[in-house]
């Protein structure tokens, strides 16, 4: 197999989808392919949102055990469907904008074993030391009992998060959006049932609690496997199985970029848990949940934007893999365009009507109070986080990943470091929240000016 991330000399035997990639309009390209993706993207965050609702019926402990093992979810979300996902995408697409179909097959075995190393490897860590870092995020008590119980349950079955999103990867790097989102919808509709049965019983199903809540997400997960292994070895998808001797350099086709990009994902996941930290020292359970259910309005920016960048992944490495860096470069701006004008509506509402979000999930005084303070405060910065996290899944399919690690570090240091000498100068959670907008700003100006500059042709 030869190295897939090295654009060929020439063009050949493109299938149509692969062609449109490379011609079409770029504006009206990535609509058509970002609109499915961004409806269901929302759709699948949604089960994060209502698994929330149900959860919090339960009281304030299982709010806040929950808002303590979000972060860890979403890590395995973000690095499985975002940083390695991207990587799948960015090479299939790249071997497929080159002409190498066959180089493009034998990625699919490829993308399935590494993803199921790395999902027996994060679910030993979160199964075998779950406790020390959830105590290290300030969790005691009720709190750390529910946040135990949940994460158990989801890590033991850890492993289906990372093959659903790692076989969808490799059908989006070929530009298809529309079954992995038919998928995620299908798999919703069923999931808004299945949660409140398991968690609150009915019947003969026994209540499993806030575990119920986890074992409805796997069931999901389960099921989106099956149906993405099947569009494949049915050969519907541009892509096809082969058995074939795995190699090196096809690994590192992937794991160059997603490797990268999950640094990315541990950065965010690591402020989110850092903050989380911060609040928990000098306020109570309250305050936790605040923060924490008004961060997840954050967190659920992520699928949205995803739903833009991978399309972005997929046109632009095509176009890298065709030799056509200045529409590469020209898809990237105009992605992130888009998701700036998206997600800053949404961070300007969120500041306007923070409790028409927070009531959603609890009435507790403390808990409306923090969760308030923080989208009124970091809300407005939410269209640079769209604009940064757009410009890397761009990046992903540039293969080039300096400056959103970069950028990652940077957002990083800003709001952990900038967010202590806040709190230790004023002793309120306000100046944490202010380091957070701050390090968003940033981030999405650092990405901005990358791009424009052509760093990835350096």
């Amino acid at each position: 197999m030869t190295d897939t991330t090295s654009p060929g000399p020439s063009v050949i035997r493109l299938d149509a989808r692969t062609a449109r990639l490379l011609e079409a309009p770029v504006l009206p390209l990535l609509l058509s392919m970002a609109w499915p993706n961004v409806l269901i993207m929302i759709a699948q965050a949604s089960t994060g949102l209502i698994e929330t609702w149900f959860v919090a019926k339960l009281g304030t402990d299982a709010l806040a055990g929950m808002a303590l093992v979000f972060p860890a979810v979403m890590l395995m979300t973000m690095i499985s469907a975002g940083a390695m996902g991207g990587g799948i995408s960015s090479a299939v697409a790249r071997a497929l904008g080159a002409g190498r179909r066959q180089d493009a097959d034998g990625l699919v075995l490829h993308a399935v074993v590494i993803n199921i190393a790395l999902g027996i490897t994060f679910s030993l860590v979160f199964l075998l030391f779950g406790e020390p870092i959830y105590r290290a995020m300030g969790g005691q008590g009720g709190e750390l009992e529910a946040a135990l119980i949940y994460s158990n349950t989801v890590f033991a079955g850890n492993i289906f998060i990372w093959l659903m999103n790692g076989l969808a990867s490799v059908i989006r790097g070929t530009g298809n959006m529309l079954f992995p989102a038919i998928v995620t919808f299908v798999g919703v509709f069923f999931l808004v049932p299945i949660s409140p049965l398991l968690i609150f019983g009915y019947g003969p199903v026994p209540p499993f609690g806030i575990a119920g809540g986890g074992v409805a997400l796997l069931v999901f997960y389960f099921a989106g496997t099956v149906a993405m292994a099947w569009y494949i070895l049915a050969r519907r998808s541009t892509v096809q199985f082969r058995w074939v001797r795995l190699r090196w350099s096809a690994m590192v086709a992937m794991l160059r970029v997603g490797a990268l990009s999950s640094i990315g994902a541990i950065q965010t996941n690591l402020t989110i848990g850092g903050i989380t930290a911060m609040v928990a020292s000098v306020a109570g359970v309250g305050a936790v949940a605040g923060f924490g259910t008004g961060a997840r309005l954050e967190y659920l920016l992520i699928p949205l934007i995803f739903g833009i960048g991978a399309p972005l992944v997929a046109m632009v490495g095509t176009n890298i893999g065709a030799g056509q860096p200045e529409r590469a470069v020209r898809i990237a701006l105009t992605g992130g365009a888009l998701a700036f004008a998206i997600t800053e509506a949404i961070g300007i509402a969120a500041a306007i009507w923070p409790q028409q979000w927070l009531g959603l999930f609890s009435a507790d005084p403390e808990m409306i109070e923090t969760g308030s303070a923080y989208l009124r405060i970091v809300g407005p910065a939410y269209g640079f986080f769209g604009l940064g996290l757009s410009l890397n899944f761009a990046s992903q399919g540039a293969g080039q990943m300096f400056w959103p690690v970069a950028g990652g570090f940077l957002r990083m240091g800003i709001s952990l470091i900038g967010g202590w000498i806040a709190l230790k100068m004023t002793g309120s959670v306000n100046g944490v929240f202010a380091a957070i907008a701050v390090a968003m700003v940033a981030y999405g100006l650092i990405m901005l000016a990358a791009v424009r500059s052509g760093a990835w042709f350096r």
